[in-house]
């Protein structure tokens, strides 16, 4: 019986034998071969994603809501004044300049990028209901004011003036070494009447790099934090940022307050002109900005991001508005 089983049962061939053998042979190859070479595979991997594919030009395309309607004030379409002694653009109507399509931006009234000559300056005058800041680029700048303030201005440094219900001051480049480069900016408050006041604070360049370091704030929102470099409390609804933004690097700034928002950007000059070529640039969604160049960002409300990305060959400084939309 035994026999009848073992020759009823169909016996393996020696060439099948052979096959299978062949056959797991090479399958014990293969995972030797894979094992081997594993860390090559992986190490090769990341080449296989373009090298623009980057976080931040991710973020950049992701993050910046399409419903944002970005509209660009370039450089040379501001009001322009060569005074000699003072060589300036105004972003909105100012001395000289009108446009009735660029009066004012929400509570955001003046937005002056001057140069002013070595030995000359702005001589004593008087303001009344108005918040008045200077950004200061380059060179010295000397404020004196009927409150009793008398101080000289540096690189970094932001002089913030309310005006309240009247002040007379003057603005004066003492230094006979080199001019001042500085954005002289207006915003109206929203509370009339207020006692005069003075503040100054210092944001170095370190604290700007690749990032956005807030300088002003409304009182509404302030933190009460009274040091050399925490934001100035307004009585507006602005806040206030300034970067200074390495070629590649990115930033994103999260819309304030509620409801609906006016956002600003303006990217400081270098030089008297933009570039021709080069130069800091900026994108704001698919929106690229030069040197002198600004955008008004509308649609925004808060909580929305914004992505800034520096797309230029060289660092971009710039200063950003976050407002009410409502004018003052």
């Amino acid at each position: 019986m035994t026999d009848k089983s073992i020759s009823s049962e169909q016996q393996p061939t020696a060439s099948a034998f052979t096959l299978k053998t062949a056959a797991a042979a090479l399958s014990i190859a293969l995972i030797a071969f894979t094992l081997a070479f594993l860390p090559t595979i992986r190490a090769s991997l990341p080449k296989l994603i373009p090298q623009k594919a980057t976080t931040n030009s991710i973020r950049a395309m992701s993050t910046t809501s399409p419903s944002l309607k970005i509209t660009k004030r370039p450089w040379s379409a501001r009001g322009h004044a060569d005074h000699g002694w003072l060589y300036t653009f105004h972003t909105f109507s100012f001395a000289s300049y009108y446009s009735p399509k660029f009066e004012s931006y929400g509570p955001l009234r003046v937005i002056n990028e001057d140069r002013v000559e070595r030995g000359t300056g702005f001589g004593t005058h008087s303001h009344a209901e108005f918040l008045i800041w200077s950004y200061i680029v380059s060179g010295e700048l000397e404020h004196k004011d009927s409150m009793g303030n008398l101080e000289k201005l540096r690189r970094g440094e932001v002089q913030f003036t309310s005006a309240g219900t009247g002040i007379r001051h003057s603005e004066y480049n003492r230094n006979n070494e080199e001019d001042v480069h500085f954005l002289q900016i207006w915003a109206k408050p929203n509370v009339k009447g207020l006692k005069p006041s003075y503040v100054t604070r210092k944001f170095t360049d370190d604290m700007k790099k690749d990032k956005l370091v807030r300088v002003l704030e409304s009182v509404d929102r302030h933190d009460g934090a009274d040091t050399e470099s925490s934001p100035i409390p307004a009585n507006a609804d602005v806040s206030q940022d300034a970067s200074i933004l390495s070629p590649g690097k990115s930033v994103e700034h999260t819309v304030v307050g509620k409801g609906k928002r006016n956002v600003y950007l303006h990217v400081v000059m270098t030089g008297k002109k933009q570039p021709q070529t080069g130069g800091a640039q900026l994108k704001v969604g698919e929106t690229v900005l030069g040197e002198g160049d600004g955008a008004f960002v509308d649609g925004s409300k808060g909580g929305d991001v914004i992505n800034i990305e520096s797309v230029g060959d060289k660092d971009a400084e710039f200063l950003l508005f976050d407002m009410g939309a409502e004018e003052v």
